[in-house]
C-alpha cells in the first residue's frame, strides 16, 4: 500500500525526463527495482499457451479495463515527440475520453504528495508538478457520462470526514462513478509536507487505513435512503470512536448515487492481502505472469469467505504495459525500442542507485554491475518506495547479469521494463482473455508508454477483438462504476 500505485504494479523502469530538466535535477530513477517482473523473452501469445483451466461458452467471464493517466510513473517515453504535458487538463481529458469510447471501467489517477528526490535533487519526472486528483477528476466528470473516476488518496495525512465528503461529493457530480484507492505512507521524508510531522509506524499504516474506511464508510451510511417528502433522505447524527478516530457531528453530503464509491486497494502484502479481503471493492496487484497472477488471485478470493463475501465481490486487476505491431515481431522490436527510451543509460545508473543505496555515477553503464554490496539503510533516495531487500535484488541482478552476459544498462532494461503484452492486437486479446478465463485476473489497469495518446491503438484495435470474442462490452449497461464492475450495492449499516 504505497503512495504510488504505479510503483506499487511492478510495471516499467525508469524514462526520460520531461525536455530541459536535466539540467536542475538528479534524474530519474527506475519505478521500481525487484526484478521479479519480465524475466523472460517470450511474447504475449507464448505466455498466453501456458494455461490452466480456461472457461468456455457461458461460463465465460467478462474483462474490466481502466485506464491508467501514465503522468509522472517512469513507464512514459517523454523522449517521443507526441508525448505532452502531465498536468494539462488536455492531457487528462484526451486519455478519459479515449477509455470511455473504449467503454473501459474508470479512469485512475496515481498521488504524488511530495517531490521525490535523488541524492538531494528533485527528480526529472517530478519538477512539473503533481495534481491533486480529486480536483481532476471532478473536472472529467463533466466531460465523461459513463466513466468511472478513481482517485488515490492517502489515509495517512487526511482524515475521515474531509475524505469521505469528498469522495460523497464526486459521486453526486458523476451520478454514481467515483472510486477511492486507499494507499497510506510511514515515510517522514512525504510527512514533513504535513502536521502530522511524518510519523506512523509502518505495522501502523493498515490499522489507520482500516479503521478510516469503516469510519468512511459510518458517514456515507449517516443520511436515510431518499423518499416520500423526502426526495435526498435525511441526515442522522453519527459518532464513531475507535484508536485512531473519535468524532461524532452530522455528515454534510446525502446517500450518493452508488451508496458508497468503490474502495481499491493495492498493498501486496499480508496485512495488504487481508485487508482488500475485508475491505476492498478492486486490488489494483502487481501479478503480471499468468503463474503469480493465478496464485495471487486463489489466495485473494480465498479470504473472502471469512468476512461473508463472494468472490465476485472483489475484483482482481493487475497494472499491465502493451505494445502493439502489425506482427508479433515488429511488437518484440517495437518493444525492444521503448525500453531503451525508458531505461537511458543516466536512468541505468539512478535504477542500480536506488537498489544499492549508494552514488555509483563513476560507473559505465555499459560496464558491469558493482562488486560492492547495497547499503541496507540508505537515504539516497526519499519519496519512493524502495526495495524491501536489496542485497536479494542485487545477487539476483548480479545472477542474471553474468549468466547472460548483461551490462548494467542491459541489467535494468531485463529486470525492470519488460511489457506485459506484446504483439498484434489479435494476440494481445488471446492473451488478455486467458488470462482472466484461466482465473490470474478479472481485468486489468493498462498504463500506457505516452501521455496522452498511449491508450488510442489498444481501444481502436484491440478493444474491438476483445468484443467478438463476447468477453467486453459493446455499450454501457448501467450508470454507476458498481454496475460496470457487476458489484454488489453496499450493506448499509447503522
Amino acid at each position: 500500500m504505497s503512495t504510488d500505485p504505479t510503483e506499487a504494479a511492478r510495471t516499467a523502469a525508469g524514462s526520460a525526463a520531461p525536455a530541459g530538466s536535466a539540467a536542475r535535477t538528479a534524474g530519474s530513477a527506475a519505478c521500481t527495482a525487484t526484478g521479479r517482473t519480465g524475466r523472460t523473452g517470450r511474447t504475449a501469445a507464448g505466455r498466453a499457451r501456458d494455461t490452466g483451466t480456461v472457461r468456455t461458452g457461458a461460463d465465460r467471464k467478462r474483462i474490466h479495463l481502466a485506464a491508467h493517466f501514465p503522468g509522472v510513473n517512469s513507464t512514459t517515453v517523454w523522449a517521443d515527440p507526441r508525448s505532452r504535458s502531465q498536468i494539462a487538463f488536455s492531457s487528462f481529458e484526451h486519455l478519459a475520453r479515449t477509455a470511455e469510447r473504449g467503454k473501459f471501467d474508470f479512469f485512475f489517477l496515481a498521488e504524488g504528495l511530495r517531490l521525490r528526490e535523488h541524492k538531494g535533487l528533485i527528480h526529472d519526472l517530478d519538477v512539473v508538478g503533481r495534481p491533486e486528483s480529486l480536483t481532476v477528476l471532478s473536472a472529467l466528470a463533466a466531460v465523461t457520462g459513463r466513466l468511472g473516476l478513481a482517485a488515490t488518496v492517502n489515509a495517512t495525512f487526511n482524515e475521515p470526514y474531509e475524505l469521505a465528503r469528498r469522495l460523497a461529493t464526486l459521486d453526486h457530480l458523476s451520478g454514481g462513478r467515483a472510486a477511492w484507492n486507499v494507499v497510506t505512507s510511514s515515510d517522514a521524508f512525504t510527512g514533513e509536507n504535513f502536521r502530522r510531522g511524518g510519523y506512523l509506524d509502518r505495522a501502523d499504516r493498515y490499522t489507520r487505513a482500516a479503521e478510516f474506511v469503516a469510519t468512511a464508510r459510518e458517514l456515507w451510511d449517516s443520511w436515510t435512503d431518499p423518499g416520500p417528502g423526502s426526495p435526498y433522505g435525511t441526515p442522522r447524527r453519527f459518532a464513531h470512536s475507535g484508536p485512531q478516530f473519535e468524532i461524532e457531528g452530522e455528515f454534510t453530503v446525502p446517500r450518493s448515487p452508488q451508496g458508497h464509491p468503490v474502495v481499491i486497494q493495492a498493498g501486496d502484502s499480508e496485512e495488504g492481502r487481508e485487508f482488500a479481503a475485508s475491505a476492498a471493492d478492486i486490488v489494483f496487484s502487481r501479478h503480471g505472469t499468468l503463474e503469480a497472477g493465478r496464485a495471487f488471485y486463489t489466495d485473494i478470493k480465498a479470504r473472502l469467505a471469512a468476512y461473508g463475501r463472494k468472490p465476485a465481490d472483489l475484483k482482481i486487476m493487475p497494472g499491465v504495459t502493451f505494445v502493439l505491431g502489425d506482427s508479433d515481431a515488429e511488437a518484440q522490436e517495437r518493444a525492444a525500442g521503448i525500453r531503451r527510451q525508458q531505461v537511458s543509460p543516466q536512468n541505468a545508473i539512478l535504477a542500480l542507485e536506488q537498489v544499492w543505496g549508494r552514488d555509483l555515477s563513476a560507473y559505465d553503464p555499459d560496464g558491469p554491475l558493482p562488486a560492492i554490496d547495497p547499503d541496507p539503510d540508505s537515504r539516497l533516495v526519499q519519496g519512493r518506495v524502495r526495495v524491501a531487500d536489496p542485497a536479494a535484488v542485487a545477487a539476483g541482478w548480479r545472477a542474471l547479469s553474468e549468466a547472460k552476459g548483461l551490462s548494467i544498462r542491459q541489467t535494468v532494461i531485463e529486470t525492470t521494463a519488460r511489457q506485459s503484452f506484446i504483439g498484434t492486437p489479435e494476440t494481445v486479446a488471446a492473451a488478455l482473455d486467458t488470462f482472466v478465463q484461466t482465473d490470474a485476473a478479472d481485468g486489468f489497469i493498462l498504463i500506457p508508454h505516452l501521455t496522452p495518446g498511449g491508450l488510442d491503438d489498444f481501444v481502436d484495435q484491440v478493444v474491438p477483438l476483445l468484443q467478438e470474442r463476447g468477453v467486453f462490452r459493446t455499450e454501457y449497461e448501467g450508470g454507476t462504476l458498481r454496475s460496470h464492475l457487476g458489484l454488489p450495492e453496499p450493506v448499509r449499516k447503522g
